[in-house]
């Protein structure tokens, strides 16, 4: 079983340590190999050639896996999902990955990959707490329309007495701590990314 990811995220980046280590989770035994883009445009605008080549390579599915808002924010920003599919898809088309190549599929994560981190308190209350300070921390309910979760990390770690969040650092730490995915799976994008990475696992004799 082998999972292609293309994903925004540099070398040692969140995505390249978080999305392997669910997808091992969610289908035991995948082998997953990345390949990363420094920003969602260069994503967008490279992606065709990067999924030619790991179908080429022998991956069994390839997921393009990117947050719906860029690192930067700026005032009135207003980024849709539909565009960029769009503009996927015609990136696909040019490096000859036909739109209906079942391999093949696109996961936008509203806003942002710490939406799914922040779904469930209890991974959270592992990584905080410290055995003369224990920490309790409250589920997102609503992961997906979380707003700017990155910044409600940043809050959450600092309410608590820690250093700023590292998406390098802490992202991995996490998801680790997940007891299920019960509550994570709250965010349609995770739900998706789940789905996809389970028909592998199916696929395989």
């Amino acid at each position: 079983m082998k999972l292609g990811l293309i994903v925004e995220s540099g070398p040692q980046g969140a995505e390249v340590q978080v999305l392997p280590y669910l997808a091992e989770q969610i289908a035991p035994g995948v082998e997953c190999s990345c390949v990363t883009f420094r920003n969602k445009p260069a994503l967008i605008g490279e992606c065709g050639p990067a999924t030619a080549n790991l179908l080429d390579d022998g991956c069994d599915k390839v997921l393009i896996v990117w947050d719906l808002y860029p690192a930067w924010r700026e005032d009135g920003c207003r980024p849709d999902c539909v565009e960029d599919c769009v503009a996927i898809r015609a990136a696909l088309r040019t490096a000859g990955v036909s739109d209906d190549d079942g391999r093949v599929a696109m996961i936008c994560i509203r806003e942002e990959l710490e939406a799914w981190l922040v779904a469930d308190g209890r991974a959270l209350s592992a990584v905080l707490s410290r055995p003369t300070h224990p920490v309790r921390v409250g589920d997102t309910r609503s992961p997906d329309t979380a707003r700017n979760p990155k910044v409600k990390l940043r809050n959450i770690f600092r309410q608590h007495g820690r250093s700023d969040y590292s998406d390098r650092t802490h992202a991995i730490q996490i998801v680790q701590a997940l007891p299920g995915h019960n509550r994570i799976g709250r965010s349609q994008s995770f739900q998706r990314f789940t789905c996809k990475v389970q028909a592998i696992g199916r696929a395989q004799p």
